[in-house]
C-alpha cells in the first residue's frame, strides 16, 4: 500500500536549471574555463562536488581551494534564487502534492541540493512536505539511497510504501537501490524507473497508488 510520495527538487517540483547553469557558467569564465549549456544537462542530479569534479575535467585543485570554487558558485546561486517565485514550479506539482496530502499520503524530499530549504521557500511549497532530506543531511550521495531511506525514515513508511519522483539516471538508480518504487520525469535519462512521464502536469495522486498497489 502506498503511504507516500518523495520528490527530487531540481527538475521535479523547481525549475532551477537555468539558474545553476548561470551560476556555475559565471564562476566558469571567472576561472577561464569552459562551461555550456550541455555541461549543465550532464550534470542533472550531481552535487556541488562532482559538478565541480566535472568542471574542472581533471585539474588538481587543493581542498580549501575547492571549497572556495563552491562557496562562490553558491553565493551566485542564492543571489539568483531571489528572482525565483511559485510560477517557477514545474507545471503539476502543486496540485499533485496538494491532491496527495488531501487523501492522506505523507510527503518528503530527497534532495543533493543544499538550498532545498530555500528554494521550497520561494516557491511557497516548503509547508506542504513532512521530511526534507537536503545536501547536509547524509554522507553518500545518490546513487545511494540513503537521502531517500532517510525521509522515509521520517515520514515512517517503508521504502516499497514509497513512490519517489526523479528526472535523473543517478537519483532513479538511488530509489531503485533502496527498494522504493520510482516514477521518472522529464525527457532526461529515465529508462531505469517503473513508470516514465514527461511531466506531472494532470496527474493525480490515486493514479499512481493503482499503478504501484
Amino acid at each position: 500500500m502506498i503511504k507516500a510520495f518523495i520528490f527530487d527538487l531540481d527538475g521535479v517540483i523547481a525549475d532551477t536549471e537555468e539558474l545553476h547553469y548561470r551560476s556555475w557558467k559565471r564562476l566558469a569564465d571567472e576561472e577561464g574555463m569552459v562551461f555550456t549549456r550541455q555541461d549543465s544537462h550532464v550534470l542533472r542530479g550531481a552535487d556541488r562536488v562532482e559538478s565541480l569534479k566535472y568542471i574542472l575535467r581533471g585539474q588538481s585543485v587543493g581542498e580549501p581551494r575547492a571549497n572556495d570554487l563552491m562557496h562562490r558558485k553558491s553565493v551566485y546561486f542564492l543571489d539568483l534564487l531571489q528572482s525565483l517565485s511559485p510560477e517557477h514550479a514545474m507545471l503539476g506539482t502543486r496540485p499533485l502534492i496538494e491532491d496527495a496530502k488531501a487523501i492522506g499520503l505523507k510527503m518528503g524530499l530527497g534532495s543533493a541540493s543544499r538550498n532545498a530549504h530555500a528554494v521550497l521557500k520561494q516557491l511557497h511549497l516548503h509547508h506542504l512536505f513532512d521530511a526534507i532530506g537536503d545536501g547536509y543531511t547524509v554522507k553518500n550521495k545518490k546513487p545511494a539511497p540513503d537521502v531517500f531511506v532517510w525521509v522515509a525514515g521520517r515520514l515512517d513508511v517503508l521504502p516499497n510504501e514509497v513512490v519517489v519522483f526523479e528526472d535523473s539516471d543517478v537519483g532513479i538508480q538511488g530509489a531503485l537501490n533502496g527498494g522504493f518504487h520510482v516514477v521518472g520525469v522529464g525527457d532526461g535519462e529515465t529508462s531505469q524507473a517503473h513508470l516514465r512521464l514527461n511531466a506531472l502536469a494532470k496527474t493525480h495522486a490515486q493514479q499512481f497508488i493503482n499503478f504501484f498497489g
